[in-house]
């Protein structure tokens, strides 16, 4: 017997995370999507693992170019992270008014995050409707100051200090 997908997804609402956007460029076609399914699993080698939805266009991309982007959102980027996620009326580029820089494989970062990595993938694993994706952290930037975007129960929070 299978768990239906709408009670687990009524019961992962009780869980906290970070809102990162993970980003891939391809051949000069680039695309990004709003992503909580983000951990870091090593510091030695550096490795983290994200999860993508096998029909996501960014999913493409990472599978194409064999590496993507992530930037950790600050509390001030909900608009970025609800342009990312689909959930403004859709783009022909999501970039357009965003600024962004890139570090090694060329996968753009967005400027105003809290943290940027640059990843290249190493191991990729289906996982039901998802691709989990394990990758090489090649360069990183950022400090962690400032507050983060938080997501939980279908909304976006704020830490305080």
């Amino acid at each position: 017997m299978t768990l239906d997908s709408e009670k687990l997804r009524a019961a992962m609402r009780a869980w906290s995370a970070g809102v990162t956007v993970v980003t891939a460029v391809h051949e000069g076609v680039k695309h990004g999507m709003t992503v909580n399914s983000f951990t870091s699993i090593s510091l030695d080698p550096a490795l983290v693992t994200i999860s993508l939805q096998q029909s996501a266009r960014t999913h493409e991309l990472v599978i194409q170019s064999r590496a993507f982007g992530l930037t950790i959102l600050s509390n001030e980027q909900v608009k970025i992270s609800d342009l990312f996620a689909g959930r403004m009326s859709e783009t022909e580029d999501r970039f357009a008014d965003l600024q962004t820089e890139t570090l090694v494989t060329g996968s753009p970062l967005i400027v105003g995050g809290l943290a940027w990595l640059d990843c290249r993938v190493v191991e990729t694993f289906d996982a039901g409707m998802n691709t989990l994706f394990i990758a090489e952290v090649v360069a990183a930037s950022g400090s962690g100051d400032g507050l983060p975007l938080i997501y939980h129960n279908r909304k976006y929070w704020e830490l305080s200090e």
